[in-house]
């Protein structure tokens, strides 16, 4: 296993960054689900969040999206259109196909929840002292090299 130097001059094994970075990105994810405040499912957030990134988008193009069964983006999908959220629109050339497209109002509430999470991480990052902000910004590159595709 590979060691890293810590600040502290000790050695971290590869696996134990691995397992604080798992948990420090899920607590920050679970937060941030708590401060979007939509009242919408996780599931019903990401199918919103990926037919307004995809949309128009066929029920079964975003079921490969959530990569989730047809059956459940049809149930989560049906959840949206109850409030407002999407439509879905037959294509004029193949009535056979629908599409999904996001609303006006779909828009608005993820535009809403975006702004109270970045409000609540604008808060947070304003108290610490401009080291850790430094610091913070350098690993921000590091974990946007994890998440790109090889």
């Amino acid at each position: 296993m590979a060691l890293t130097p810590a600040p502290d001059g000790t050695d971290l094994r590869v696996e134990d960054i691995a397992g604080r970075l798992r948990i420090s990105a899920t607590r920050l994810a679970r937060r941030l689900r708590q401060e979007a405040q939509t009242g919408l499912t996780p599931s019903q957030l990401s199918a919103l969040t990926a037919v307004e990134r995809h949309g128009p988008v066929t029920l079964g193009a975003l079921a490969d999206h959530e990569r989730v069964a047809p059956p459940t983006i049809t149930r989560v999908v049906a959840k949206l259109e109850e409030q407002d959220l999407v439509l879905r629109q037959r294509d004029p050339d193949d009535r056979r196909i629908t599409r999904v497209v996001i609303t006006t109002e779909g828009r608005t509430l993820l535009n809403a929840s975006r702004r109270r999470k970045t409000t609540w991480l604008t808060t947070r990052l304003g108290e610490l002292d401009a080291p850790d902000r430094a610091r913070l910004a350098d690993a921000l590159d590091v974990l946007d090299e994890l998440t790109e595709p090889r």
